[in-house]
């Protein structure tokens, strides 16, 4: 902390203390998102870190040396990957923002070995999301309006006094900018890249629908159950960002088709949940209660959505289903450590 107090950005940021107005620093050299979208085309293709103001936002060198390293392969994939994780754990989302456009690329890479721990970090800055987020009205809505400056309101500020509203915009931005990369993800022969591509193309601006139309084409192929679900919620949480109401009636149909696999029932399911108001039919309650079962629960831990939602004594589906269809029960003991492991 002691050192972001010497970043350029830390007048902003006491300035916003004093009761600067957020909007007087919007488009200007510290406002990530205005960074973000002067990224030109031919550096995020050839790497060229340099021409990236990273010394502008907290950390950002360190965030810019593990994106090189990664890029180059001069150390383990966790060590780049880890360092945007970490960021993003620690709230400070302003540096990890900038590193999207370049984990993009690592991971549309086939060669790398390291793509698939990139792409896993893709969506941490874009989304606003804690351990154990699970309830009907939260699991899908990692966005809210942030197109305006008011963003106090919808996400506070980082531990650095950074507004995370400008970093949480600046990732989804840089992520709308590569959907074409990112959709032709969704067929990669490996099945994590496929999972992973879904869950990160689910946070892109999409308000005509191309992003969801892109899932529902993988879906028609897809014959992995894990992956089908991934595509089914990755459905839901783009129609929970820009509704449409045939999408919300097609979710329905998913749980309901008993052709469908169970994993893809499960999902659809909590997906539905998520789209709508309405009480939980009874046929939903059975279909879940059928098909959720203990191996069935630890397997859809797969799906990032699930791995976010659980917590120390119980799996991300389990949890879901308990806040979703029981909301009055408490969460289990220890559920506050969200590193520990599932027992059940």
């Amino acid at each position: 902390m002691g050192a972001w107090r010497t970043d350029p950005t830390f007048a902003m940021c006491r300035a916003l203390v004093d009761g600067a107005e957020l909007s007087s620093f919007a488009g200007g050299p510290f406002d990530v998102r205005a960074v973000i979208a002067d990224i030109r085309t031919e550096t995020k293709d050839g790497f060229l870190l340099g021409k990236v103001p990273w010394e502008h936002f907290p950390q950002g060198d360190r965030v810019r040396e593990a994106v090189h390293l990664l890029h180059t392969g001069d150390s383990p994939g966790h060590t780049g990957t880890g360092v945007v994780r970490g960021m993003c754990a620690n709230d400070m989302r302003a540096a990890a923002a900038l590193a999207v456009p370049f984990l993009i690329r690592i991971a549309a890479d086939t060669r790398h070995p390291h793509r698939a721990d990139a792409l896993t970090e893709v969506s941490c800055p874009a989304r606003a999301r804690h351990f154990g987020v699970a309830s009907r009205d939260q699991l899908l809505l990692h966005r809210a309006d942030t197109q305006h400056d008011g963003l106090y309101d919808d996400y506070g500020v980082e531990v650095s006094g950074y507004p995370a509203g400008w970093s949480i915009a600046a990732a989804r931005a840089a992520i709308t900018a590569d959907t074409a990369l990112l959709r032709s993800l969704l067929d990669d022969p490996d099945p994590a890249i496929r999972i992973r591509a879904a869950y990160t193309l689910a946070t892109a601006t999409d308000p005509h629908h191309t992003v969801r139309a892109a899932f529902l084409t993988r879906l028609a192929v897809e014959q992995d159950p894990i992956v089908r679900a991934a595509l089914v919620l990755a459905t839901a949480e783009a129609a929970r960002a820009y509704p449409h109401p045939p999408t919300t009636e097609w979710v329905r149909g998913q749980w309901r088709d008993r052709t469908q696999v169970p994993e893809v029932r499960l999902a659809a399911a909590i997906g539905w949940l998520c789209l709508t108001e309405e009480p939980a039919p009874d046929d939903l309650r059975a279909t879940v209660d059928d098909l959720a079962t203990y191996e069935r629960a630890h397997a859809m831990d797969t799906l990032p959505w699930m791995a976010a939602a659980g917590g120390s004594d119980e799996t991300g589906l389990r949890r879901c289903l308990r806040k979703m269809l029981h909301p009055e029960q408490p969460d289990p003991t220890g559920f506050d450590d969200p590193w520990a492991q599932h027992s059940r």
